[in-house]
């Protein structure tokens, strides 16, 4: 499987394996959550939001009629509502349910696809590590759970023929979501610099019409500075480049593995969060494709947006 930009994703490589070991290595002050994974005040608090997701993908080439079984949306729309529960010191309990919108474009027919629930999950998060400094906060944190196979399967065509599993809203397949955080405040002994790396796994079963899609690895390292925050740490702002690395393994239907569905994407982008009110934050991240692996049936993330809003709130004490 071949890469363009190979120079630029070594690079990449070369400065993410040396920026890790800061991430878990000196002591740090409180900095808050961090876009998309913030955690509840404390222990007995909570937290609900919703998260906005736009995704493109490069259209399949050199198709010769019909539908490949591998054919993933042109374009989806996913809308993310999370409640997290801190029910004990260091732990949490997020439910995600998610709205999914879909199109499929050949450029050549009508473009296919749906709305509907997607698959939901269950997730606990342990924060295993925390200290914090006048420089800030290092902190650490694992989750676990099950991706359900509540969403739709059965969208079909404009004949009535049912669509392929990777065009479906949901996979009805029951999956493994293994996900790790690491977050420091004080990079390089500058207390408004922030390092937040987020790694996560999504590992699949077989799930509807035969079908095992292929399991997904994401890296995301967001370098954030905060130019704005208020004197009782009510309002701030960070912003900063992020860098994506996402890897899809070849799907497998019927048991037979389809070579070249599967590759590798980096993504660059920035991305701007906004604590508007002891609480509530708002975030905005644009990434954009910079390289992706050449397989023949593979269709690489080519622009991602997402925005979203986190209440935190108290549940009991």
């Amino acid at each position: 499987m071949k890469m363009r930009n190979t120079y630029s994703v070594g690079r990449f490589a070369g400065v993410f394996l040396v920026v890790l070991p800061l991430l878990c290595a000196a002591p740090a002050k409180a900095q808050g959550p961090a876009p998309e994974t913030a955690p509840p005040l404390f222990p007995g608090g909570g937290l609900i939001s919703y998260n906005s997701i736009f995704t493109t993908r490069s259209p399949m080439l050199g198709i010769p009629g019909g539908i490949p079984a591998t054919a993933h949306p042109t374009f989806s729309h996913e809308g993310d509502f999370n409640f997290t529960w801190g029910f004990y010191r260091n732990f949490d309990l997020t439910v995600l349910v998610p709205v999914v919108t879909i199109h499929f474009d050949t450029g050549s027919a009508p473009t296919l696809g749906g709305t509907g629930l997607g698959d939901a999950m269950v997730l606990v998060k342990y924060r295993f590590y925390r200290r914090d400094s006048e420089r800030g906060t290092t902190q650490a944190s694992v989750a676990f759970g099950p991706k359900i196979p509540t969403g739709r399967t059965g969208l079909t065509d404009t004949i009535g023929k049912r669509l392929p599993a990777s065009l479906q809203l949901g996979s009805g397949s029951t999956d493994l979501f293994l996900a790790a955080n690491w977050t420091y405040t004080g990079l390089f002994n500058l207390k408004r610099l922030v390092a937040d790396e987020d790694f996560h796994a999504l590992i699949r079963s077989q799930g509807t019409q035969a079908t095992r899609l292929g399991s997904d690895i994401e890296s995301r390292f967001w370098l954030s500075y905060r130019p704005y925050e208020s004197k009782n740490v009510a309002r701030e702002w960070f912003i900063g480049p992020a860098l994506t690395w996402l890897h899809s393994l070849d799907e497998r239907l019927g048991g037979i593995t389809q070579s070249g569905s599967g590759g590798d994407v980096l993504l660059v982008g920035i991305t701007s969060y906004v604590g508007v009110r002891p609480g509530m934050h708002v975030w905005l991240g644009m990434d954009w494709d910079a390289a992706h692996s050449t397989g023949a049936m593979f269709m690489p993330v080519r622009r991602h947006i997402s925005f979203g809003i986190t209440q935190q709130f108290r549940m009991h004490r």
